[in-house]
């Protein structure tokens, strides 16, 4: 299967994306990771979340002007309509999402 680009991935219809920009060496993001895991879980089917790699897609990052990592940019066809950066709990997120979703 190839590979989506980004774009394609944001794009997702009927559903809004939640993107993690993140890099493996920063400790806020492992913190993220379990957070991230619970939304995702509560949301199924109606969420889609994706983790970028800030090292590996500067492009994306730098597109999205991701100055510290982690940062959460949520799409809703294809246009943030949220983000935020740091370490954020999963209420908060989900009461972001529901807002999305309504």
């Amino acid at each position: 299967m190839p590979k989506k680009s980004f774009s394609e991935l944001i794009n997702s219809p009927g559903m809004p994306v939640l993107v993690d920009f993140y890099a493996d060496w920063c400790g806020p993001c492992k913190t993220m990771a379990p957070i991230l895991e619970q939304v995702a879980n509560q949301h199924q089917g109606k969420l889609k979340v994706i983790k970028i790699d800030v090292d590996r897609n500067q492009a994306v990052a730098q597109q999205f002007r991701v100055q510290s990592i982690p940062t959460l940019i949520l799409f809703q066809q294809g246009q943030p309509v949220w983000r935020q950066a740091g370490v954020v709990s999963a209420a908060h997120i989900s009461q972001v999402v529901q807002g999305v979703l309504r």
